[in-house]
Protein backbone atom coordinates (compact mmCIF):
# COMPACT_ATOMS: atom_id res chain seq x y z
CA UNK A 1 0.00 0.00 0.00
CA UNK A 2 1.52 3.33 -0.98
CA UNK A 3 1.42 6.24 1.44
CA UNK A 4 -1.32 8.12 -0.42
CA UNK A 5 -3.60 5.09 -0.45
CA UNK A 6 -2.93 4.42 3.21
CA UNK A 7 -3.84 7.96 4.22
CA UNK A 8 -7.10 7.74 2.25
CA UNK A 9 -8.15 4.59 4.09
CA UNK A 10 -6.58 4.83 7.53
CA UNK A 11 -6.91 7.53 10.12
CA UNK A 12 -5.14 7.11 13.45
CA UNK A 13 -3.26 8.89 16.18
CA UNK A 14 -0.55 7.93 18.65
CA UNK A 15 0.43 8.63 22.20
CA UNK A 16 3.95 8.52 23.56
CA UNK A 17 5.71 7.87 20.28
CA UNK A 18 4.92 10.86 18.08
CA UNK A 19 5.11 8.94 14.81
CA UNK A 20 2.91 9.21 11.74
CA UNK A 21 3.80 5.69 10.59
CA UNK A 22 1.67 2.66 11.34
CA UNK A 23 2.96 -0.23 13.48
CA UNK A 24 3.57 -2.30 10.35
CA UNK A 25 5.57 0.49 8.73
CA UNK A 26 7.65 0.64 11.92
CA UNK A 27 8.31 -3.10 11.84
CA UNK A 28 5.97 -4.24 14.63
CA UNK A 29 4.03 -7.50 14.54
CA UNK A 30 1.48 -9.27 16.73
CA UNK A 31 3.05 -12.53 17.95
CA UNK A 32 1.14 -15.80 17.88
CA UNK A 33 -0.44 -16.85 21.16
CA UNK A 34 1.83 -19.90 21.27
CA UNK A 35 4.93 -17.64 21.38
CA UNK A 36 6.38 -17.10 24.85
CA UNK A 37 4.40 -14.81 27.15
CA UNK A 38 5.65 -12.31 29.67
CA UNK A 39 2.23 -12.30 31.32
CA UNK A 40 -1.49 -12.83 30.94
CA UNK A 41 -3.96 -9.99 31.52
CA UNK A 42 -7.40 -10.56 33.04
CA UNK A 43 -10.28 -8.40 34.26
CA UNK A 44 -11.89 -9.81 37.39
CA UNK A 45 -15.55 -10.79 36.72
CA UNK A 46 -18.04 -8.69 38.66
CA UNK A 47 -20.95 -7.92 36.33
CA UNK A 48 -23.87 -9.98 37.60
CA UNK A 49 -25.81 -9.45 34.36
CA UNK A 50 -23.15 -11.42 32.48
CA UNK A 51 -23.79 -14.50 34.64
CA UNK A 52 -27.35 -13.96 35.89
CA UNK A 53 -27.84 -15.97 39.04
CA UNK A 54 -24.51 -17.76 38.59
CA UNK A 55 -21.63 -15.36 39.04
CA UNK A 56 -20.56 -16.76 42.40
CA UNK A 57 -20.28 -20.25 40.88
CA UNK A 58 -17.64 -19.19 38.36
CA UNK A 59 -15.06 -17.83 40.83
CA UNK A 60 -13.58 -21.19 41.88
CA UNK A 61 -13.30 -22.20 38.21
CA UNK A 62 -11.79 -18.85 37.24
CA UNK A 63 -9.29 -19.23 40.10
CA UNK A 64 -8.31 -22.68 38.81
CA UNK A 65 -7.57 -21.08 35.47
CA UNK A 66 -5.41 -18.43 37.14
CA UNK A 67 -3.54 -21.10 39.12
CA UNK A 68 -2.64 -22.96 35.94
CA UNK A 69 -1.52 -19.88 34.03
CA UNK A 70 0.47 -18.51 36.99
CA UNK A 71 2.66 -21.60 37.05
CA UNK A 72 4.41 -20.39 33.91
CA UNK A 73 4.01 -16.62 33.77
CA UNK A 74 2.76 -13.56 35.57
CA UNK A 75 -0.98 -13.03 35.80
CA UNK A 76 -2.05 -9.38 35.87
CA UNK A 77 -5.62 -8.75 37.00
CA UNK A 78 -7.62 -5.55 36.55
CA UNK A 79 -9.81 -4.87 39.60
CA UNK A 80 -12.12 -2.01 40.45
CA UNK A 81 -11.03 -1.39 44.04
CA UNK A 82 -9.43 -2.82 47.18
CA UNK A 83 -12.57 -4.75 48.11
CA UNK A 84 -12.56 -6.57 44.77
CA UNK A 85 -8.83 -7.24 45.10
CA UNK A 86 -9.39 -8.86 48.50
CA UNK A 87 -12.22 -11.03 47.18
CA UNK A 88 -10.15 -12.09 44.18
CA UNK A 89 -7.15 -12.88 46.35
CA UNK A 90 -9.22 -15.14 48.59
CA UNK A 91 -10.47 -17.19 45.65
CA UNK A 92 -7.05 -17.40 44.00
CA UNK A 93 -5.30 -18.38 47.23
CA UNK A 94 -7.94 -21.02 47.92
CA UNK A 95 -7.22 -22.52 44.49
CA UNK A 96 -3.57 -22.87 45.49
CA UNK A 97 -2.12 -20.43 42.98
CA UNK A 98 1.39 -19.03 43.36
CA UNK A 99 0.51 -15.54 44.57
CA UNK A 100 4.03 -14.30 43.79
CA UNK A 101 3.02 -14.52 40.14
CA UNK A 102 -0.26 -12.62 40.57
CA UNK A 103 -0.41 -8.82 40.40
CA UNK A 104 -3.46 -6.58 40.74
CA UNK A 105 -4.03 -3.27 38.98
CA UNK A 106 -6.69 -0.79 39.99
CA UNK A 107 -8.18 -0.41 36.54
CA UNK A 108 -12.00 -0.20 36.75
CA UNK A 109 -13.92 -2.27 34.22
CA UNK A 110 -17.50 -2.81 33.13
CA UNK A 111 -17.10 -6.52 32.43
CA UNK A 112 -14.62 -9.42 32.35
CA UNK A 113 -13.88 -10.06 28.66
CA UNK A 114 -10.25 -8.99 28.49
CA UNK A 115 -9.64 -10.71 25.16
CA UNK A 116 -11.84 -8.09 23.56
CA UNK A 117 -11.26 -4.98 25.66
CA UNK A 118 -7.63 -5.62 26.61
CA UNK A 119 -4.56 -4.26 24.83
CA UNK A 120 -3.03 -5.69 21.68
CA UNK A 121 0.72 -5.99 22.33
CA UNK A 122 3.00 -5.79 19.29
CA UNK A 123 6.75 -6.37 19.21
CA UNK A 124 9.72 -5.21 17.17
CA UNK A 125 12.90 -6.63 18.73
CA UNK A 126 15.04 -4.34 16.54
CA UNK A 127 13.38 -1.07 17.57
CA UNK A 128 14.47 1.19 20.42
CA UNK A 129 10.93 0.81 21.77
CA UNK A 130 10.53 -2.94 21.44
CA UNK A 131 6.91 -3.24 22.61
CA UNK A 132 3.87 -1.10 21.83
CA UNK A 133 0.14 -1.26 22.49
CA UNK A 134 -2.63 -0.88 19.95
CA UNK A 135 -5.82 0.42 21.56
CA UNK A 136 -8.65 -0.50 19.23
CA UNK A 137 -12.09 0.97 19.78
CA UNK A 138 -14.45 -1.22 21.83
CA UNK A 139 -18.25 -1.05 21.76
CA UNK A 140 -19.31 -4.28 23.54
CA UNK A 141 -19.93 -6.28 20.34
CA UNK A 142 -22.00 -3.73 18.52
CA UNK A 143 -23.42 -1.71 21.44
CA UNK A 144 -25.15 -4.82 22.83
CA UNK A 145 -24.21 -4.33 26.48
CA UNK A 146 -23.74 -0.73 27.58
CA UNK A 147 -22.07 0.82 29.42
CA UNK A 148 -18.61 -0.12 28.12
CA UNK A 149 -16.66 3.13 28.56
CA UNK A 150 -14.43 1.72 31.32
CA UNK A 151 -13.55 -1.36 29.28
CA UNK A 152 -12.75 0.80 26.27
CA UNK A 153 -10.13 2.63 28.34
CA UNK A 154 -8.29 -0.46 29.64
CA UNK A 155 -5.51 -0.64 26.98
CA UNK A 156 -4.48 2.96 27.60
CA UNK A 157 -4.47 2.49 31.40
CA UNK A 158 -2.20 -0.54 30.98
CA UNK A 159 0.04 1.37 28.58
CA UNK A 160 0.40 4.18 31.13
CA UNK A 161 1.29 1.68 33.84
CA UNK A 162 3.87 -0.06 31.64
CA UNK A 163 5.11 3.19 30.06
CA UNK A 164 4.41 1.96 26.54
CA UNK A 165 3.43 4.03 23.50
CA UNK A 166 -0.11 3.58 22.16
CA UNK A 167 -1.54 3.54 18.66
CA UNK A 168 -5.23 4.39 18.23
CA UNK A 169 -6.65 3.08 14.93
CA UNK A 170 -10.01 4.67 15.80
CA UNK A 171 -12.09 1.74 14.60
CA UNK A 172 -13.77 -1.08 16.53
CA UNK A 173 -11.89 -4.37 16.74
CA UNK A 174 -11.99 -7.21 19.29
CA UNK A 175 -9.20 -9.61 20.14
CA UNK A 176 -11.50 -12.62 19.91
CA UNK A 177 -12.29 -11.81 16.29
CA UNK A 178 -8.73 -12.49 15.07
CA UNK A 179 -6.22 -15.34 15.35
CA UNK A 180 -2.57 -15.26 14.25
CA UNK A 181 0.11 -17.69 13.15
CA UNK A 182 2.98 -15.30 13.93
CA UNK A 183 4.21 -15.55 10.33
CA UNK A 184 2.14 -12.85 8.68
CA UNK A 185 -1.32 -14.43 8.58
CA UNK A 186 -4.48 -13.53 10.48
CA UNK A 187 -7.76 -15.46 10.40
CA UNK A 188 -11.10 -13.72 10.94
CA UNK A 189 -14.78 -13.88 9.96
CA UNK A 190 -16.99 -11.79 7.71
CA UNK A 191 -19.96 -12.29 10.06
CA UNK A 192 -18.19 -10.28 12.75
CA UNK A 193 -15.86 -7.80 11.07
CA UNK A 194 -18.27 -6.86 8.31
CA UNK A 195 -21.23 -6.53 10.66
CA UNK A 196 -22.71 -3.05 10.42
CA UNK A 197 -22.75 -2.76 14.22
CA UNK A 198 -18.95 -2.41 14.26
CA UNK A 199 -17.56 -0.20 11.49
CA UNK A 200 -20.36 0.52 9.02
CA UNK A 201 -18.30 3.18 7.25
CA UNK A 202 -15.66 0.64 6.17
CA UNK A 203 -15.77 -2.03 3.48
CA UNK A 204 -13.92 -5.34 3.56
CA UNK A 205 -10.84 -4.03 1.75
CA UNK A 206 -10.55 -1.08 4.13
CA UNK A 207 -10.89 -3.32 7.20
CA UNK A 208 -8.16 -5.55 5.77
CA UNK A 209 -5.93 -2.48 5.55
CA UNK A 210 -6.43 -1.77 9.24
CA UNK A 211 -5.67 -5.36 10.18
CA UNK A 212 -2.50 -5.33 8.08
CA UNK A 213 -1.26 -1.96 9.29
CA UNK A 214 -2.09 -2.27 13.01
CA UNK A 215 -1.40 -5.96 13.62
CA UNK A 216 1.64 -6.03 11.34
CA UNK A 217 0.41 -8.90 9.18
CA UNK A 218 0.62 -9.51 5.43
CA UNK A 219 -2.39 -11.72 4.78
CA UNK A 220 -6.02 -11.74 5.95
CA UNK A 221 -7.95 -15.00 5.56
CA UNK A 222 -11.74 -14.74 5.87
CA UNK A 223 -14.18 -17.38 7.06
CA UNK A 224 -17.95 -17.02 7.22
CA UNK A 225 -20.37 -17.51 10.12
CA UNK A 226 -19.87 -18.31 13.78
CA UNK A 227 -21.61 -20.79 16.07
CA UNK A 228 -25.13 -20.61 17.44
CA UNK A 229 -25.42 -18.62 20.66
CA UNK A 230 -22.32 -16.51 20.03
CA UNK A 231 -23.36 -12.95 20.83
CA UNK A 232 -20.14 -11.58 19.31
CA UNK A 233 -21.52 -12.22 15.80
CA UNK A 234 -19.01 -14.96 15.04
CA UNK A 235 -15.66 -14.62 16.78
CA UNK A 236 -12.91 -16.76 15.30
CA UNK A 237 -11.80 -17.97 18.75
CA UNK A 238 -14.88 -20.22 18.94
CA UNK A 239 -14.18 -21.63 15.47
CA UNK A 240 -10.60 -21.92 14.25
CA UNK A 241 -7.28 -21.51 16.06
CA UNK A 242 -3.66 -21.65 14.99
CA UNK A 243 -1.70 -24.19 17.03
CA UNK A 244 1.53 -23.55 15.11
CA UNK A 245 2.47 -21.45 12.12
CA UNK A 246 0.96 -23.80 9.56
CA UNK A 247 -1.61 -25.84 11.50
CA UNK A 248 -5.12 -24.95 12.66
CA UNK A 249 -7.74 -26.74 14.70
CA UNK A 250 -11.30 -26.15 13.57
CA UNK A 251 -14.54 -27.25 15.22
CA UNK A 252 -16.91 -29.46 13.23
CA UNK A 253 -20.41 -30.68 13.98
CA UNK A 254 -21.25 -34.31 13.09
CA UNK A 255 -25.00 -34.02 13.66
CA UNK A 256 -26.56 -32.91 10.38
CA UNK A 257 -29.67 -31.72 12.24
CA UNK A 258 -27.70 -29.34 14.47
CA UNK A 259 -27.82 -25.64 13.57
CA UNK A 260 -24.02 -25.52 13.63
CA UNK A 261 -23.60 -28.25 11.03
CA UNK A 262 -23.82 -26.12 7.89
CA UNK A 263 -21.76 -23.07 8.94
CA UNK A 264 -18.99 -25.28 10.35
CA UNK A 265 -19.00 -27.46 7.25
CA UNK A 266 -18.73 -24.36 5.08
CA UNK A 267 -15.86 -22.99 7.16
CA UNK A 268 -14.00 -26.29 6.85
CA UNK A 269 -14.39 -26.19 3.07
CA UNK A 270 -13.00 -22.65 2.98
CA UNK A 271 -10.04 -23.61 5.18
CA UNK A 272 -9.13 -26.40 2.77
CA UNK A 273 -9.07 -23.92 -0.12
CA UNK A 274 -6.91 -21.38 1.67
CA UNK A 275 -3.17 -21.00 1.16
CA UNK A 276 -0.63 -19.44 3.48
CA UNK A 277 1.94 -16.87 2.36
CA UNK A 278 4.32 -19.65 1.36
CA UNK A 279 1.66 -21.01 -0.99
CA UNK A 280 1.00 -24.13 1.06
CA UNK A 281 -2.34 -25.27 2.45
CA UNK A 282 -2.84 -25.35 6.18
CA UNK A 283 -2.70 -28.57 8.15
CA UNK A 284 -6.22 -28.93 9.52
CA UNK A 285 -7.14 -30.81 12.69
CA UNK A 286 -10.88 -31.28 13.21
CA UNK A 287 -12.18 -30.82 16.75
CA UNK A 288 -15.62 -32.08 17.73
CA UNK A 289 -18.29 -29.81 19.10
CA UNK A 290 -19.69 -30.70 22.53
CA UNK A 291 -23.28 -31.78 22.86
CA UNK A 292 -25.49 -28.66 22.86
CA UNK A 293 -25.66 -26.79 26.17
CA UNK A 294 -28.68 -24.65 26.96
CA UNK A 295 -29.61 -22.65 30.02
CA UNK A 296 -33.05 -21.18 30.61
CA UNK A 297 -33.96 -22.16 27.06
CA UNK A 298 -30.96 -20.40 25.49
CA UNK A 299 -28.35 -22.23 23.39
CA UNK A 300 -24.89 -21.34 24.69
CA UNK A 301 -21.74 -20.97 22.54
CA UNK A 302 -19.88 -23.95 24.00
CA UNK A 303 -16.76 -24.71 21.96
CA UNK A 304 -13.48 -26.50 22.61
CA UNK A 305 -11.78 -23.95 20.34
CA UNK A 306 -11.98 -21.36 23.12
CA UNK A 307 -8.82 -22.72 24.77
CA UNK A 308 -6.03 -20.49 26.06
CA UNK A 309 -2.39 -21.18 25.23
CA UNK A 310 -0.29 -20.25 28.30
CA UNK A 311 3.44 -20.83 28.69
CA UNK A 312 3.07 -24.12 30.57
CA UNK A 313 -0.47 -25.22 29.78
CA UNK A 314 -3.17 -25.21 27.17
CA UNK A 315 -6.34 -24.65 29.20
CA UNK A 316 -9.37 -26.12 27.46
CA UNK A 317 -13.01 -25.54 28.44
CA UNK A 318 -14.84 -28.80 29.05
CA UNK A 319 -18.59 -29.34 29.24
CA UNK A 320 -19.28 -32.61 31.14
CA UNK A 321 -19.54 -34.41 27.81
CA UNK A 322 -18.31 -37.97 28.38
CA UNK A 323 -17.62 -38.60 24.71
CA UNK A 324 -16.37 -35.31 23.31
CA UNK A 325 -14.46 -33.80 26.27
CA UNK A 326 -11.79 -36.55 26.29
CA UNK A 327 -11.67 -36.65 22.49
CA UNK A 328 -11.06 -32.89 22.24
CA UNK A 329 -8.36 -33.03 24.92
CA UNK A 330 -6.62 -35.93 23.17
CA UNK A 331 -6.63 -34.14 19.81
CA UNK A 332 -5.19 -30.98 21.38
CA UNK A 333 -2.53 -33.00 23.23
CA UNK A 334 -1.33 -34.20 19.84
CA UNK A 335 -1.10 -30.57 18.66
CA UNK A 336 0.81 -29.25 21.69
CA UNK A 337 3.77 -31.50 22.45
CA UNK A 338 5.57 -28.75 24.40
CA UNK A 339 2.77 -27.97 26.86
CA UNK A 340 0.42 -29.90 29.10
CA UNK A 341 -3.18 -29.81 27.92
CA UNK A 342 -5.70 -29.59 30.77
CA UNK A 343 -9.47 -29.33 30.82
CA UNK A 344 -11.37 -27.13 33.26
CA UNK A 345 -15.13 -27.40 33.63
CA UNK A 346 -16.76 -24.47 31.82
CA UNK A 347 -20.45 -25.32 32.09
CA UNK A 348 -21.11 -22.41 34.47
CA UNK A 349 -18.56 -20.09 32.83
CA UNK A 350 -20.18 -20.47 29.39
CA UNK A 351 -23.42 -18.99 30.78
CA UNK A 352 -21.54 -15.71 30.36
CA UNK A 353 -21.33 -16.57 26.61
CA UNK A 354 -17.56 -17.00 26.59
CA UNK A 355 -14.81 -19.07 28.16
CA UNK A 356 -11.10 -19.01 29.00
CA UNK A 357 -9.83 -17.49 25.77
CA UNK A 358 -12.47 -14.77 25.84
CA UNK A 359 -11.45 -13.89 29.40
CA UNK A 360 -7.70 -13.53 28.80
CA UNK A 361 -5.17 -11.54 26.78
CA UNK A 362 -1.51 -12.45 26.46
CA UNK A 363 1.41 -10.05 26.76
CA UNK A 364 4.33 -11.44 24.74
CA UNK A 365 7.88 -11.75 25.98
CA UNK A 366 10.37 -9.60 24.06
Amino acid sequence: MNQDTKQQQIQFHTRGIGDTQTPKELGYTFPAEFAKHKSTWLSWPHKHESWPGKIETIYPIYAQFIKAVAEGEMVNINVVDEKMKEKASRHIEKAGADMKNVTFFFHPTNDAWCRDHGPAFLLNPNADQKKIIVDWGYNAWGNKYPPFDLDDNIPTLIAEKLNLPVFYPQIVMEGGSVDFNGKGTVLTTTSCLLNTNRNPHLNQKQIESYLIQFYGVDQVLWLGDGIVGDDTDGHIDDLVRFVNEDTVVTVVESNRQDANYVPLRDNLRELKRMRLLNGKPMNIVELPMPEPISYEGMRLPASYANFYIANNYVVVPTFRDKKNDPLALKLLEECFKDRKVIGIDSVDVIWGLGSFHCLSQQEPEI
